[in-house]
C-alpha cells in the first residue's frame, strides 16, 4: 500500500476519503460493505493494480470520510459515489461492490446508464422485505455500540479465533474499519430498500453477480435476475457465505479479472 494515493474529495456535500492505486489505467471503483472501509479491499486491489487504477472510497460514516448526522440511506450513498466519479473526473469506470456496496453499485449503475463500463455485484444486500425488517429490528446496532467501547487488541484477538483462515493483515483492516464506523451508518438498514429487481432490470452495461453457496443471494434469485437482464451473468463460488472478499479472495479475484477482460480488454 506504500505507493498508493490517499486522497479526500468533496462530493455530494461531504468529504469522501479514498485510497487509489493510480496510474494511467482504466478506473475501477471498489465499494465496501457496512462497517468496512476502502482499505478492506487491499488484497484484491493488489491483484488488480497492474491493469487498473483502483479507487477505494470510504462510505460516509465509515473510515476517514465525513460522518454527517443524516443521509445514510442507499440513495444518499449512491449519490456520494456519483459525486466522487464526477469530482475525480473518472471516465467510464467499472464498479465493484460487496454487500451494502453491491446495492450501492446497482443503484449507481441503474441511474448513470453507459457512463460506467460495467458493474460487479459481490453478494449484494438484495433482501426480501421480510428479511429487511428482521435485520432492521435485530440487535446489530446495539452489538456495534458495545463493540465501539472495547479494546482493539481484544476485538482483534477474537476475530483471529473466529476466522483462522483470514490473514492477520486483513483482520486488522476489518477490525480497524469496524471500530471507525459511526452508529449513524446503520441508518442504511432502514426499510424499504430500493427494489433490486427494478435496479438490475435498468442496468445498461455488462454486469456480473458473484455469489456464494451460503450467502445472501440464492442461485434461484441469481437466475431470476439473469432472466430480467440479458447483460447480467452470475458466477457461484462454492463453500463460502456472505464474506466473499475475505474468505475466498483468490476465487473472487479470478472471477473479477475474467469479467474485466471482457469489458475493458485483456487484464493479464
Amino acid at each position: 500500500m506504500t505507493n498508493w494515493i490517499r486522497g479526500t474529495s468533496q462530493a455530494n456535500g461531504i468529504e469522501i476519503h479514498y485510497l487509489r492505486t493510480g496510474g494511467n489505467k482504466p478506473p475501477l471503483i471498489l465499494l465496501h460493505g457496512l462497517t468496512g472501509s476502502g482499505a478492506c479491499w487491499t488484497p484484491l486491489a493488489r491483484t488488480l493494480e497492474d491493469r487498473f487504477d483502483v479507487i477505494m472510497p470510504d462510505a460516509r460514516g465509515h473510515g476517514a470520510s465525513s460522518a454527517p448526522s443524516g443521509g445514510y440511506l442507499y440513495r444518499d450513498l449512491a449519490n456520494d459515489v456519483i459525486g466522487l466519479i464526477e469530482a475525480l473526473g473518472l471516465a467510464a469506470p467499472v464498479l465493484l461492490g460487496h454487500s451494502m456496496g453491491g446495492m450501492i453499485a446497482a443503484i449507481v449503475a441503474s441511474e448513470v446508464g453507459t457512463a460506467i463500463r460495467g458493474v460487479i455485484l459481490a453478494d449484494p444486500t438484495f433482501l426480501t422485505p421480510e428479511r429487511q425488517r428482521e435485520v432492521y429490528e435485530s440487535d446489530v446496532v446495539e452489538q456495534h455500540r458495545r463493540l465501539l467501547g472495547r479494546d482493539k487488541v481484544e476485538v482483534l484477538a477474537e476475530a483471529r479465533q473466529r476466522h483462522l483462515h483470514r490473514s492477520l493483515e486483513l483482520l486488522e483492516l476489518i477490525v480497524e474499519a469496524r471500530l471507525r464506523t459511526e452508529i449513524s451508518a446503520f441508518e442504511v438498514l432502514t426499510p424499504p430498500n430500493p427494489d433490486y429487481r427494478a435496479l438490475v432490470g435498468a442496468i445498461a452495461v455488462p454486469s456480473l453477480l458473484v455469489i456464494g453457496d451460503n450467502g445472501v443471494v440464492s442461485v434461484e434469485t441469481a437466475r431470476e435476475l439473469q432472466g430480467l437482464n440479458p447483460r447480467l451473468h452470475y458466477e457461484l463460488i462454492p463453500d463460502v457465505g456472505h464474506g466473499l472478499p475475505y474468505d475466498k479472495p483468490d476465487e473472487l479475484a479470478a472471477a473479477v479479472r475474467s469479467f474485466l477482460e471482457t469489458v475493458v480488454g485483456s487484464a493479464s
